[in-house]
């Protein structure tokens, strides 16, 4: 094997191991995706693309960050995972330039305990785990404030902080936790607010096992996301339009029983 030859070839392995480079055939289109709703719904709408000439290839990540970096170095083409507030900030603190497409569904996040049965028995000096990124920090501080647990300095607030907590009336004590890991804290704090990717991920049911959930009205969309532009591309205007059919809300509303909504 001569240089040349071998310097293509480690370079193709090391677009592998960073997920895969963008695929320029004209037919493919790859999307990154957390592995429950969003591989799942993009999984239903696999056939009906396939039909339209669309070759969808589903990458399925377990983090919140990764899928925007690839989005943004052009090795996958666009994401459907996060929510505008989340984008909005993700693209402020990592200088990248990713746009909402499309909003497809409503993910309600939910305070869960495998100790109490309700709100109201939840103790002075309670544990409560939150997701520490501060989009997701953040809503889940409305929700615990939506229950009547902690007020906030704003609020309204979608990037509140625990430093922007006004009262606490119960002395609550906050852990601020990596989002996929939280399920698995159930059995060490009293309350841990998951968002519903992660729940339904750990056998939970939002509309059975939440304490407080989000209701209809929640504004975290989740979109599809990408890069200026792209958008406009005929293969990505295609799965926008599959993702937002009645199929997918039917789809949608059988699958997940009111645990995911259309936002449609």
């Amino acid at each position: 094997m001569n240089r040349r030859t071998l310097l293509a070839t480690l370079s193709l392995l090391a677009l592998a191991a960073c997920g895969g480079a963008k695929t320029n055939d004209g037919k493919t289109l790859t999307v990154a995706a957390t592995a429950v709703p969003h591989a799942e719904i993009l999984e239903s709408i696999k056939p009906a693309l396939a039909k339209e000439g669309v070759d969808l290839q589903i990458r399925v990540f377990n983090d919140y960050v990764q899928p925007n970096l690839q989005v943004e170095q052009k090795q996958i083409d666009v994401s459907y995972f996060e929510t505008k507030p989340y984008l909005d900030e993700f693209n402020a603190s990592r200088g990248t330039h990713l746009v909402p497409y499309a909003g497809i569904h409503v993910e309600p996040l939910g305070a869960y305990s495998r100790k109490w049965k309700t709100i109201a028995e939840v103790p002075n000096g309670a544990i409560v785990a939150i997701p520490n990124e501060p989009s997701n920090g953040g809503r889940a501080l409305l929700l615990l404030q939506k229950a009547g647990l902690i007020t906030l300095k704003t609020p309204t607030n979608p990037l509140s902080s625990l430093n922007d907590i006004a009262t606490n009336p119960k002395n609550l004590k906050f852990k601020e936790l990596e989002g996929a890991t939280l399920p698995r804290t159930l059995g060490e704090v009293d309350l841990a607010l998951i968002n519903t990717n992660y729940a339904l991920d750990a056998k939970l049911n939002p509309v059975r096992d939440a304490l407080a959930i989000e209701d209809k009205n929640s504004p975290y969309v989740n979109f599809v996301v990408g890069l200026p532009g792209g958008d406009k591309d005929p293969r990505v205007m295609k799965l926008i339009a599959a993702l937002r059919s009645p199929a997918t809300k039917a789809f949608i509303a059988q699958h997940y029983q009111g645990a995911v909504l259309p936002a449609f």
